[in-house]
């Protein structure tokens, strides 16, 4: 499918939705390619940590829902000890990718690159220089550590309207972890243990950062397989968007133009087989909410910050994906105590037919089995 006379591309509002779950091999024969943990973070660029187990941490559940109940749990765990997935800003990367994250951290803050938070932050350190300087030693000394263990010598203290205020030493090894002098090496159940980057990262060569954020915006175009231009900054160490990278793309019914991966466009007469996929709240698929809604229709809120009387779909409502929509959502806890996966409810926004409850069903019954857990099932 090529691009006429300048034009772009044009993708209706099914083939929009199909490049996008393809992308994030959430598709059948994804599923059926036999890729590891390794394989599948790369090429989905980063995976989130969060570290809520009402289910299961999200970096767990997103790797799930690609792989399916044959995941060993232990494999996780296993590739951060021996550091092949490194954390770098509440992510995991796969180790081979670091240096183009390295090559960024080289040259923060860069006038042109970061905003004013970013460089006022920097100063921040600059005034707390021997601050810096003591968690450095501490951390050449006897790292890795958490950050209570870290010396705060500030002599101006951080502060801020949000849950950061006053917490100098946590704002410290942020800065610290943007400009590549320290990195988290490890976790003690949910606590990360900090030491220097030169210890945690590979002493890969860097490539020029300009050519570092284009591989990374290529990289990212084809793990979301659509995605703006330009979209709003979030927190971590990439955004939403991906600049001029890939070919300019419209979606029936949605307003501007999108970037779609060539390989997917490519791809757009092979015939797509979906299947029904649990999703974490925290998926790339669903992470963009505005994303979401344009381009998969779909009306999701994490609630698990609401109060439980204000909640419609749970604490921690897993998105249902049946083929190229996101039809629901299950409302699910693993009582590890009663060693039970209980399924408080399955939220259909439109009625399911047999064959999609019979997926969901069998989603849940993998998903008990991979937790070591019994399924109740409402009904």
């Amino acid at each position: 499918m090529g691009t006429v006379g300048g034009s772009p591309h044009r993708l209706s509002a099914q083939q929009a939705r199909r490049v996008a779950v393809r992308a994030q091999l959430l598709d059948a024969p994804a599923r059926r390619r036999g890729l590891d943990v390794l394989e599948v973070v790369r090429a989905l660029t980063m995976v989130q940590v969060d570290l809520t187990t009402r289910v299961a941490p999200s970096a767990e559940l997103v790797l799930w829902s690609r792989l399916g109940g044959g995941l060993d749990r232990d494999e996780l765990a296993d590739r951060c000890e021996e550091q092949r997935l490194v954390e770098i800003s509440m992510r995991l990367v796969h180790h081979a990718d670091v240096a183009l994250h390295r090559a960024e951290m080289a040259v923060w803050p860069d006038p042109d690159l970061h905003d004013a938070y970013e460089h006022q932050a920097w100063e921040w350190v600059l005034d707390n220089g021997g601050c810096r300087a003591d968690v450095l030693e501490r951390l050449r000394a006897d790292g890795p550590l958490p950050a209570t263990a870290l010396p705060d010598t500030c002599v101006r203290p951080w502060g801020s309207s949000g849950w950061s205020n006053g917490k100098n030493v946590a704002k410290l090894l942020q800065v610290l972890a943007a400009r590549g002098e320290v990195a988290v090496a490890g976790r003690e159940g949910r606590t990360p243990l900090w030491d220097l980057a030169e210890r945690v990262y590979a002493d890969d060569e860097l490539p020029p950062v300009h050519d570092a954020l284009h591989e990374r915006a290529v990289r990212r175009l084809r793990a979301l397989g659509l995605a703006r231009e330009r979209s709003a900054k979030v927190p971590g160490p990439d955004p939403d968007h991906v600049g001029a990278v890939g070919e300019v793309v419209v979606v029936e019914g949605v307003r501007g133009q999108w970037r779609a991966d060539p390989d997917q466009l490519a791809a757009l007469d092979e015939p797509f087989e979906g299947r029904v996929a649990l999703l974490s709240p925290l998926d790339r698929l669903v992470f963009d909410r505005k994303r979401m809604v344009e381009l998969l229709d779909f009306d999701y809120q994490l609630e698990m910050y609401k109060p439980a009387a204000k909640r419609r779909w749970g604490y921690y409502a897993l998105p249902v994906l049946v083929g190229d929509r996101l039809l629901g959502k299950v409302d699910a806890t693993a009582d590890r105590r009663a060693g039970a996966l209980v399924v408080h409810a399955v939220h259909e926004d439109e009625p399911f037919d047999v064959a999609t409850r019979e997926g969901v069903r069998a989603e849940l019954e993998d998903l008990a089995g991979w937790l070591g857990l019994e399924p109740v099932l409402p009904g």
